[in-house]
This record gives C-alpha cells, sequence and structure tokens, in this order.
C-alpha cells in the first residue's frame, strides 16, 4: 500500500470548506493508502496564538476528524511537536532553501504586499519545516489544495537538491489534487475561499456552528441574477459553490442536482442544500460529543506518535549521519 501524507493546522475553527476539501478526502484515502496525518501545532505558532486556545483548537480538531469517519487503527494521527524530528529536519530544510524560494512563497508574499508588519521569521521560513514534515515520512502522495500545491513542489526541489548534494536519502513526493470540492468558497463572497479566518461569519459555516444556524447561512447565500441553475463556476460562482457543498455531502452527483431542478428557482434549492447541511451537523456534532465524553483524544495521539516516531527518529539519523553531525 502506498504511503500519503497530510497535516493541518489548528488555528481558529474547523470550516465546511475544510471538511469538503480535506477530511471528507482523507476518510475515502484511509482505505486506500496507508495514511498518516499530523496536526501541524509547530506551524500555527508563526503568528501570535494564546495556549489555551492552541490546546482547545487542536482537541477539537482531533475529535472533528476521528467523528468525521477517520480509524486510528488505519490512519496515523499525531502531533507534530510529539516528534521531534521534525524539527530537527526543519532546520536542516531551513540550510538547504535559499531566499528566493522563501520570498515567493505565498503566504509571506500576500503580506509583504499588504504591508503588514510584524511578519516573523518563522513566517518566513515555515515553508521549510513544512518540507521536513513531508520528507521524514517518504510519502509517495501529498494531498493538496491549489493554494498548497507550491509547498510540496518546494519540498520536492529540497528533496533533490540533498539527494543530489548527498545521495539518495528522500522519496519525491507528488502532490495528489482532489477533484470535486476541492475549494469551497465564502457564502457571502463566493471569489474568496471559505477560510477559518473569515471575517464575515455569514461567509463561513463552522463545523461546530448550530446547525440552525448554518441552515440560515445557506438560504442568505449569494447567488446572481440569471435565475437559471446550471454549474457554471466563472458566470455562477455563487450557485457552483453551493451545488459543490449539496454534491460531496449528499454523494450526487453534480449533473443529478441540476437536472432535478430543471424550470425551479434558487430558493428551492437553498432550502435542500440547507437542510443537507443542517442533517450533516447534527450528525457529526453528535460523534464530535461522544469522541469528547469517551476520551479517547489523548490514546489516539499516544498510539500515534509511538508509529510516527519509529519512522521519522530513523530518517533523521539516516540525514544526520549523511551530512556529518554523527561523528
Amino acid at each position: 500500500m502506498e504511503r500519503m501524507l497530510s497535516g493541518i493546522k489548528p488555528t481558529g475553527r474547523l470550516t465546511l470548506g475544510n471538511y469538503i476539501g480535506a477530511i471528507s478526502q482523507f476518510v475515502q484515502f484511509q482505505d486506500e493508502y496507508e495514511l498518516y496525518i499530523f496536526i501541524a501545532n509547530q506551524h500555527a505558532i508563526t503568528i501570535p496564538i494564546e495556549a489555551k486556545e492552541l490546546r482547545k483548537n487542536t482537541k477539537d480538531l482531533i475529535a472533528l476528524y476521528l467523528a468525521s469517519g477517520l480509524d486510528p487503527n488505519k490512519v496515523t494521527i499525531f502531533l507534530q511537536s510529539d516528534v521531534a524530528a521534525h524539527a530537527k529536519l526543519g532546520w536542516v530544510m531551513t540550510c538547504m532553501s535559499y531566499m528566493g524560494e522563501l520570498q515567493r512563497m505565498t503566504q509571506y508574499k500576500d503580506k509583504v504586499a499588504k504591508q503588514e508588519t510584524g511578519i516573523t521569521a518563522g513566517l518566513f521560513t515555515y515553508p521549510c519545516l513544512m518540507a521536513a514534515d513531508i520528507l521524514l515520512y517518504d510519502p509517495k502522495y501529498v494531498p493538496v489544495g491549489i493554494d498548497q500545491k507550491q509547498h510540496v513542489e518546494l519540498a520536492r526541489n529540497l528533496a533533490e537538491r540533498f539527494n543530489n548534494r548527498y545521495s539518495d536519502t528522500f522519496t519525491i513526493p507528488e502532490p495528489k489534487m482532489t477533484t470535486v470540492g476541492q475549494k469551497i468558497y465564502s457564502l457571502q463572497d463566493p471569489t474568496k475561499k471559505m477560510s477559518k479566518s473569515e471575517t464575515n461569519p455569514k461567509g463561513t459555516i463552522d463545523l461546530l456552528d448550530d446547525p440552525n444556524l448554518a441552515r440560515k447561512k445557506i438560504l442568505s447565500a449569494v447567488t446572481d441574477s440569471l435565475g437559471i441553475i446550471q454549474y457554471d463556476p466563472e458566470n455562477q460562482p455563487g450557485l457552483a459553490n453551493l451545488l459543490t457543498i449539496q454534491s460531496v455531502l449528499s454523494k450526487e452527483p453534480i449533473d443529478s442536482i441540476v437536472s432535478r431542478y430543471q424550470g425551479k428557482g434558487y430558493g428551492e434549492l437553498k432550502q435542500e442544500i440547507g437542510q443537507t447541511v443542517f442533517d450533516f451537523l447534527s450528525d457529526l456534532q453528535a460523534r464530535y460529543k461522544d469522541v469528547l465524553d469517551k476520551k479517547i483524544v489523548d490514546e489516539v495521539l499516544a498510539q500515534g506518535a509511538q508509529k510516527a516516531s519509529r519512522i521519522a527518529d530513523k530518517k533523521i539519523q539516516k540525514v544526520y549521519r549523511k551530512i556529518g553531525f554523527n561523528i
């Protein structure tokens, strides 16, 4: 079975966009790949965050992953900070990287373009740690959205650079792009990604939102004045976004949904999608509460860290030997 790895940063609350774009894919992948998923809590401190908030976000995130159907007997779930090799290889990858490469990374480049102040060195170099996160485990695939693809490209470049300098050490990972639901957009501004940092609360559905509130957000979602139900992301981005949400959550192809709604209005479609989202969140939150009540999060993390460390420690020792740290 081929290996796949992904990570998620515990900053802010998980959204429906996170579920559709990532978590729902992981649930499928756990039966197809040897899947490793880590909580990137070391990446979370590139911007200021309170310790209490980070702890709660991390626990909620893991509980929601388990409630969504990830099975710790199939998937290795662990905290980045529990495996010391991440930080160790992160420094090596920092020393393998060039300033120009890191200046081209989207998150840093965007903040510079906006003339933001207080940009940390960690925000500048975090793609090096992200490369280390990936390369430690020799995955063949890294599932990514469009906006994360460049980080996998950097990991590939650094792996090739290290292999050329010190001999074959790392597998060259391949980005695995998803299809339907690759990116979910704001319900109020369908030109922007639905984000944990969304400023307009009506634009984002959190996985821990009250299901009735989530339904109201769907009913008030921005569409267009064309009045035709069809899947046209370019000319009808708001409608296309809603159709994607319905398709993923109901597992009904978009073409089938469009066909059912020929001659009908947006209001009727929104009613159905609103009910789908209500039912989905009600079921998910019940399972989330059950996970927390059973107090299994710590056990899952301890089990995951032990398994991940066996692979990561072996890899970092190999790296240290090749670069001359071990004498």
